[in-house]
């Protein structure tokens, strides 16, 4: 299911010399935000071919998104057929329509299949559809025309977390897992995370603090302090469609959280973009760029994430 890449570079090399170096430092690596399909949206690779790439580059773990459903059963089959795989794979549930919104039971069952991370709603949040004529006026359209969403949030009417956030957050903390902000608004996840850290929560992320979320440099600051951690997508940092930012950007961006609150994802998969793997082969070249010695470059691709995932992971 690849899709043309003409207009991007399938492997950048930057020398012989720096792409040893760079193959070197992604051993190890961790993918939180792996965007690989099937999906309802146009992908350039499959799980399995996602999976292949991430072995193959020595990665440790790999999780996989998707907005629409969970990917546990994927992740068990492809374990199945692919015996002796190195690389450990994980999925969870995004909160948005098609599991019901903010619901607990599509959480339990998450959790109760393997699932290691909960999104809050991302696609469905209120925020990303208030912002359709903004920041996600050119976010990859579905294959098919899909049902308009219904706006989701985790506040109800008087700014307070509702019944089902609350009971959400208990199986989060139960369950020690990952809660993550997905598109939810920066001043709806100061809230979710401060009741979230209340309830015993103890892995929390920030999905691409710069987009979408308003996340000031303040806020990235002061949630990190919290001991939230920033999760930043590759996407926005190397060529393709979903570029932003450039490397003194990101540079600052992990200044402003601490090395230790930061980690680096792909959110790779989207078409006009490079493959997950290829994605972190140029950010780290970038990483070195700007500074970064070996062992930073390792925490940020890998050592940082795998602290949230299972300690098997």
């Amino acid at each position: 299911m690849t899709t043309d890449q003409s207009d991007i570079d399938i492997k950048k090399s930057f020398g012989a010399e720096r792409d040893a170096k760079i193959d070197g430092l992604l051993k190890g690596a961790v993918d939180l935000h792996c965007h690989s399909g099937p999906a309802a949206m146009p992908r350039i690779l499959d799980h399995h071919e996602a999976t292949v790439d991430a072995e193959e580059a020595g990665f440790r773990a790999l999780v996989f998104k998707d907005h629409y459903y969970v990917g546990m059963s994927h992740c068990a089959m492809i374990e199945k057929l692919m015996p002796g795989l190195q690389v450990k794979l994980y999925s969870g549930v995004a909160l948005n329509n098609p599991s019901g919104g903010i619901n607990p039971h599509a959480v339990d069952h998450a959790i109760k299949t393997g699932g290691q991370i909960v999104w809050m709603p991302t696609l469905a949040a209120r925020n990303h559809i208030d912002q359709s004529a903004k920041a996600t006026k050119n976010f990859p359209a579905s294959k098919k025309p899909m049902l308009k969403a219904e706006p989701l949030t985790v506040l109800d009417e008087s700014g307070k977390l509702t019944d089902a956030t609350l009971k959400i957050l208990d199986l989060i903390a139960e369950a020690d897992i990952i809660l993550a902000g997905g598109h939810l608004h920066v001043s709806e996840q100061g809230i979710l995370f401060d009741e979230a850290i209340r309830r015993g929560v103890k892995k929390m992320l920030v999905n691409h603090p710069t987009y979408v979320v308003e996340y000031s440099d303040e806020d990235i600051r002061s949630f990190a302090a919290m001991g939230v951690h920033m999760e930043h997508s590759i996407c926005m940092f190397v060529e393709g469609r979903g570029y932003k930012h450039d490397g003194a950007r990101l540079k600052q961006l992990i200044e402003l959280a601490g090395l230790d609150k930061t980690l680096l994802c792909s959110d790779l998969g989207l078409t006009g973009s490079p493959r997950p793997v290829e994605g972190y082969r140029r950010i780290v070249n970038t990483l070195i760029e700007q500074g970064f010695d070996d062992d930073q470059i390792r925490a940020l691709t890998g050592g940082n994430a795998i602290k949230l995932l299972p300690a098997d992971g």
